[in-house]
């Protein structure tokens, strides 16, 4: 696992692993991983329940406020202080032993947090480049929204496999072969679940395990704790003591699994690694039922740290030398110091702290004397981690996401995709006397993936556009521009919905169309902003010639 100073009692560098042997050993017991929701679907309280069930937390309350239960300790921008949402993303490590198992050193697990507000998704895209697998989390009332859906297609378009917890089954919701067919219709992906409920939505009384062929192989009983607060305490018992006890609704249970398997729906865990298939659990976060079995089924099937592609097209062994890639630059975590900390994910070899990295997109050595866990404002020292593991680098001004670290021969990772933005402004300084903090203010935003900022000549360097995933990103450019560089700033929105990828060829056709404008973004990529999917569509059919290519995350 990750370890810090007060774990090894040196603060120096702990005694770890030496030899690729080592590093292999750490790998396997590793599962890296984020859970995808649309908000208000339980995400916060799911990640809570999974820390109180691991022993990290003795009560619920301590990771994720809820009213009237205490403040987050993740949230620590005012903004998310004041609205009571998730802005910033930040890993979880915790280690887990299913009960009755044998294992000499437990897993380690790093649930890798995100935004629970939709104007956020674009961090949350990001960090599902950074993960091995997903826990897609739906509420049992309103099925398969939006926001999950966007969120699928970046898991998709990153091969993560994932495990699909039915939420909320405490309260009124859907039927559970209505959902399953939901998930099957929308997405394609065939849900094939581990346990089937026993008692309907709103009446959970527990969780029917499945066996071959769809055969019950036992009945695990919730008990209620007070405000599911603590872990709820379970029993088991066999089919025939569960028919006794629960009647009818055993019978259904069981008659629901076994058409399952006639339709072959069946856990096979090839045809789940390759994202065909996804495990189904029925949960209630809430109460802290069937938590246990949602870890059970991360350290059993989600697949440990895997190898990287790399630019040469040569992969990145998870054995090999110490690498790691950028996956999110924060500036402003700590406003007694106003640094600047970047994220990264170990992909190969042991990390020690203080060691000297190259920076592959500079060629410039980056020292590693300040690094972190980082779990909203509640910071640790780490001394050694592994693959799969998230640490935080202090005032690491030259990294943006996407960037490269590593030791030995020179070895560079694919850039992190700009996602499909949905909302368009031109920001400008009020004061022209301002322009060069404002200059710097805009880049720098831009390398730390707050905003996507885009140029063309119509407008001119001192009216960028910013485009964005959500509104309220604009929100916080402002805010930090006026923090951070002392720059006010002006923002007037632009009556654009869509973004599509063109090409030079194309760029000067399109931008004489109506309701069409042409820019170029920081990374270099031409970009057509259309006002809306008709105008777009209208364009597309008639100039065919064009091209007009979708983002990751588009769901136009």
């Amino acid at each position: 696992m990750t370890e810090t100073a007060e774990d090894t009692g040196t603060g120096g560098h702990a005694s770890g692993a030496d030899t690729a042997g080592d590093v292999a050993s750490e790998v396997a017991r590793r599962r890296t991983f984020a859970v995808i929701a649309h908000p208000d679907a339980g995400k916060s309280t799911l990640t809570e329940a999974l820390a109180l069930h691991a022993r990290v937390i003795t009560e619920a309350g301590a990771v994720h406020g809820k009213s009237g239960r205490r403040s987050t300790v993740s949230d620590w921008m005012e903004m998310e202080k004041a609205r009571g949402i998730s802005v910033s993303s930040t890993a979880l490590q915790f280690t887990y032993a299913p009960e009755g198992s044998d294992v000499d050193d437990p897993y380690v697990i790093n649930l890798v947090d995100t935004p629970g507000h939709a104007d956020f998704s674009e961090d949350t895209y990001r960090v599902l480049t950074a993960v091995d697998a997903a826990v897609m989390l739906i509420d049992a009332a309103k099925g398969l929204e939006p926001q999950t859906l966007k969120l699928f297609q970046v898991c998709k378009h990153n091969g993560l496999p994932i495990i699909t917890v039915i939420n909320k089954w405490d309260r009124p919701g859907r039927a559970p072969l209505e959902l399953l067919d939901e998930i099957t219709e929308q997405i394609g992906l065939v849900p094939t679940p581990l346990y089937m409920p026993v008692g309907i939505a709103g009446d959970y009384r527990g969780l029917l395990r499945r066996g071959e062929d769809g055969a019950p192989e036992e009945y695990v009983h919730f008990t209620r704790t007070a405000g599911g607060s603590t872990i709820a305490p379970e029993e088991h018992y066999d089919p025939d003591t569960a028919a006794e006890r629960e009647g009818d609704v055993w019978e259904t249970a069981v008659e629901e699994s076994e058409l399952l398997s006639a339709m072959g729906q069946d856990h096979d865990q090839e045809l789940y690694l390759a994202g065909e298939t996804s495990p189904v659990i029925f949960a209630s976060a809430m109460l802290n039922f069937g938590v246990h079995q949602i870890l059970d089924a991360l350290v059993e099937l989600a697949p440990p740290p895997r190898e990287w592609p790399t630019v040469s097209g040569e992969p990145r062994q998870t054995t090999d030398p110490f690498s790691a890639v950028v996956f999110k630059v924060q500036a402003g975590m700590d406003a007694a110091h106003r640094d600047r900390l970047a994220f990264m994910r170990v992909v190969s070899g042991e990390f020690e702290r203080g060691m000297v990295v190259q920076h592959a997109q500079t060629g410039k050595p980056f020292t590693t004397k300040y690094a972190l866990t980082v779990f909203g404002r509640d910071r640790s020292t780490v001394e050694t981690a592994y693959p799969g593991d998230v640490v935080g680098l202090v005032n690491a001004t030259a990294l943006a996401p996407g960037d490269t670290l590593y030791t030995g021969k020179k070895v560079q990772f694919p850039p992190i995709p700009q996602f499909a933005p949905e909302h368009f402004a031109v920001v400008r300084a009020q004061s022209l006397g301002k322009y060069k903090q404002f200059r710097k203010a805009i880049d720098q935003l831009a390398a730390e993936g707050v905003v996507q900022i885009l140029r063309n000549d119509t407008r001119g360097d001192a009216n960028p556009v910013m485009a964005a995933v959500g509104p309220m990103q604009f929100e916080v450019v402002t805010a930090r521009m006026k923090a951070e560089f002392n720059v006010e700033v002006l923002v007037d929105n632009l009556p654009y919905t869509i973004a599509r990828r063109t090409d030079a060829d194309s760029a000067d056709e399109l931008g004489r169309q109506r309701g069409v404008e042409v820019f170029e973004r920081t990374d270099g990529e031409l970009l057509a902003l259309f006002g809306d999917k008709w105008r777009l569509q209208y364009i597309t059919k008639e100039m065919e010639h064009l091209t007009i290519e979708p983002l990751v995350a588009d769901t136009n």
